[in-house]
């Protein structure tokens, strides 16, 4: 590992650890109790010496019955001491996994749409779940085991060479050779987990997107190419995980054999000893010093997979921050909030791109007065949602500005903002849970008699009332067991019931058939009087009582001004028009 990587580890450890701040009573609790336990465990053995040396060799009953009352209270105080640890470290590290899903999640609601435009869904899903889960991982499997094993290492040297340098010298014997197998094991798992890390989240990004596309899948009759595609990043990601269970069936094998070894040559050197009569060898010691290398054996065995625990926590850790300090977010600098809004609004010289290989609006300008309905219309891919998404400011402008009010959008309060504008959309999502939920939004100040009343208007009512349990009606995710058009009118109730001052409908009854549509456009009829409105629609129909029509086409204005003078214009307006109404004869 170069010093840089080592460098950029040791900063990520440092992050980490402070998000256990709020935490800290647990932090310092679990470091007590790992060194409390790294000096009982050692502490055992001297017992177990004098026990055998001074108890049993003497045929003292009394005295090992005490020995034995004090090793089993050590061993109970043991006991509970690691239960204590366990129970406070993965308390601790679900305590910072709670927090850091919070922090994740409220940053990643707060992300311009261009991030979800370039990252699919699965990607941020592994960074919120399993990557946090991973983080997790470094506080009950990493670093504090890590200080634990290294304490409990570090306490048995000191009683092996205490008690006698010269055996402590025979059982560390095969120190070296496990610490340099520990050392490449460590290195060949590091870099499975990584690939296995990188596979789930391939994983997770295929199956977000299949499942979510698995009705074009069917539809197109293409399951088996899909399928192959799943199999064979399975089949990867199965073979990183064989790998490194390889490694492991080779790495444990291996420290049973050293241990042994290293068991055997104690064996044999404090054999040796004791019929030599060596001063300070006794049975008891010999015992004592079998015991120590069972326990220093352990630690080291651990320590590499610890190692690579606390090398993986870092990786997601690494990704998790990366997402933290994603630089896409919608700044909220704005401070203009509370104003009685009355619905101005104006484009001065607006242009945006989303990428900067195509301009998507090209100096566009444009003025909505407080209560006017705007239409706009033009091609796929003029700029008409576009204008939409800059006005509500999921997406900041290149160029120019925009005001409501005469007041630009970017010196209002985001939330204050886009509480002035709802969209209704062509295409309705709907979270899982009931109707009348999707229509509040967990907005507890929306009663259920204003939602009724809403509905009503709406003339949606009707078929809400004919579900089984009307509003508490279990909607499934996104919606799958409405029609189009029934989606699209609890849409319009969504909307309505905020009481928006700005109505933006993009393409809102394109989904739905004639007799919806017709409910559909008596209430929009009701809803934009004394309410400024902005439409988009395909279906002319929809605009005939708009007061002023806008034409895009390719980012530009290309027509704006009244229906009957654009009509007369003999351009791309009247083309529109005329091609519709001579289809629907």
């Amino acid at each position: 590992m170069t010093k840089k990587k080592k460098n950029i580890d040791f900063e990520i450890l440092k992050r980490v650890l402070k998000l256990a701040k709020p935490h800290k009573w647990l932090l310092y609790s679990s470091l007590f109790f790992s060194i409390a336990l790294a000096i009982l465990g050692p502490f055992r053995p001297v017992l177990v010496q004098q026990a055998i040396d001074d108890a049993i060799q003497k045929y003292d009953y009394n005295g090992l019955v005490l020995m034995s009352l004090v090793i089993v209270a050590v061993i109970i105080l043991e006991s509970i001491f690691r239960y204590l640890f366990i129970y406070i470290s993965r308390t601790l590290g679900q305590a910072v996994v709670k927090d850091l899903r919070v922090k994740v999640f409220s940053h990643i609601i707060k992300l311009k749409l261009s991030y979800f435009d370039k990252t699919p869904i699965g990607t941020s899903t592994t960074r919120t779940v399993n990557d946090i889960e991973t983080i997790n991982s470094i506080f009950t499997q990493g670093f504090i085991q890590i200080i634990a094993d290294v304490s409990t290492i570090f306490f048995l040297l000191f009683f092996m060479f205490w008690k006698s340098p010269l055996l402590a010298l025979v059982s560390i014997s095969t120190l070296p050779l496990l610490l340099y197998v520990s050392y490449i094991f460590k290195e060949k798992v590091k870099g499975t987990f990584q690939v296995v890390r990188t596979k789930v989240s391939e994983l997770n990004a295929f199956l977000q997107e299949h499942i979510t596309g698995m009705k074009i899948v069917q539809i197109f009759g293409v399951e088996k190419q899909e399928f192959e595609k799943y199999t064979k990043i399975n089949q990867e990601h199965t073979d990183a995980n064989v790998n490194t269970i390889w490694y492991y069936s080779l790495f444990f094998p291996a420290v049973e054999i050293l241990l042994s070894i290293a068991i055997g040559f104690m064996v044999w050197m404090g054999a040796s000893f004791i019929l030599k009569e060596t001063p300070g060898v006794t049975e008891g010691l010999i015992i004592s010093f079998i015991l120590w290398i069972n326990m220093l054996f352990r630690p080291i065995r651990f320590l590499a997979e610890r190692f690579n625990t606390l090398q993986m926590g870092l990786v997601a850790a690494e990704r998790v921050f990366k997402l933290i300090d994603e630089p896409n977010a919608m700044k909220n600098e704005g401070s203009v909030k509370d104003l009685d809004i009355k619905g101005k609004i104006e484009f001065k010289n607006v242009s945006f791109s989303y990428t900067e290989e195509k301009q998507v609006l090209h100096d566009i300008s444009f003025e909505i007065k407080e209560g006017e309905t705007l239409a706009i219309v033009g091609s796929t891919g003029s700029g008409k949602s576009t204008i939409i998404n800059i006005l509500s400011r999921l997406y900041n402008i290149n160029k120019g500005e925009i005001l409501l009010d005469d007041i630009n959008i970017d010196d209002y309060d985001i939330e204050f903002l886009r509480k002035q504008i709802c969209t209704v959309l062509q295409d309705v999502f709907l979270f899982s849970g009931t109707i009348e939920d999707n229509i509040r939004l967990l907005d507890k100040a929306i009663s259920s008699e204003k939602i009724k009343k809403t509905a009503e208007l709406i003339g949606a009512n009707e078929f809400i009332e004919s579900l089984p349990n009307a509003y508490k009606y279990e909607v499934m995710e996104r919606g799958a067991t409405l029609s189009l058009g029934q989606r699209q009118l609890i849409s319009f109730v969504r909307a309505l019931v905020q009481e928006p001052t700005i109505l933006v409908l993009d393409e809102a009854t394109s989904s739905v058939d004639t007799e919806t549509e017709q409910i559909i456009q008596k209430a929009i009829d009701k809803m934009v009087e004394d309410r400024t409105s902005i439409i988009i629609a395909h279906r002319l129909s929809t605009i005939q009582n708009a007061d002023k029509i806008m034409v895009l086409n390719n980012g530009t204005i290309v027509e704006y001004g009244k229906r009957e003078d654009l009509l007369e214009m003999n351009g791309i307006f009247k083309e529109l028009y005329e091609n519709q109404f001579l289809l629907s004869q």
